[in-house]
């Protein structure tokens, strides 16, 4: 039988939702991978690959700060942090910054716990480089508005926004997690200064490339 690698977080983000708690399965998530009682569906060895691709497409030079949105176990993290820039990465799960540490014992990047809804006011602005890969994709609806524009906002002057997402049509219901982002929604992280500079959608994957810049300095 194949393995459902989403089941624990669709029974978990099932429970925390109908307790009106959207964000609290993350924790409960990671908790109980730490125990070995569930699966972290987004796991993975290597950094994303999309991000990878993009990155070289676009010769980084590294310079300045990054936020990296939902670090999870730190690959996209520590990936970013390869090409140079000073990197901050946040999740709102304890266990899981925990367990970053513990995986990367000598890492540059400062592994931070932190809510995407309510995060430290000194990150707007902050940052020349934000990524946001899947995170906002496993976040209901209801909340949604407010992430993306938590995550305009760490965008520094002159400083740029790439986003990793799956794709939903508009109007499409789906059981979640996650619950992807439709084009409206992609769209709607160019807004406070920030323009789209490139949206892709890749066919065959189904997964949305976006990135953004903000222009004024």
């Amino acid at each position: 039988m194949a393995l459902n690698r989403d089941a624990d977080a669709s029974r978990l983000a099932a429970e925390s939702l109908a307790e009106d708690d959207p964000t609290g399965w993350f924790e409960r998530l990671y908790a109980e991978a730490a125990s070995g009682d569930a699966i972290v569906p987004w796991d993975r060895d290597q950094p994303n690959p999309i991000l990878v691709e993009w990155a070289a497409r676009r010769e980084l030079n590294g310079v300045g700060r990054a936020l990296v949105i939902g670090c999870g176990y730190g690959q996209d993290a520590e990936f970013v942090a390869r090409l140079g820039y000073a990197t901050t990465a946040f999740d709102i799960s304890p266990t899981a910054i925990g367990e970053v540490r513990q995986r990367f014992p000598e890492s540059l990047v400062t592994y931070v716990v932190a809510d995407l809804l309510d995060p430290p006011p000194v990150w707007q602005g902050a940052f020349d480089l934000v990524v946001e890969a899947i995170t906002v994709q496993s976040m209901p609806v209801s909340v949604r508005d407010i992430a993306i524009a938590n995550i305009r906002r760490a965008v520094a002057p002159g400083g740029q926004l790439i986003v990793i997402s799956g794709f939903r049509p508009e109007g499409a219901e789906v059981s979640g997690p996650p619950w992807p982002l439709t084009p409206s929604e992609i769209d709607s992280f160019g807004a406070d200064g920030l323009r789209a500079a490139a949206i892709e959608l890749d066919p065959q994957t189904q997964r949305w490339q976006a990135e953004f810049r903000r222009t004024e300095r």
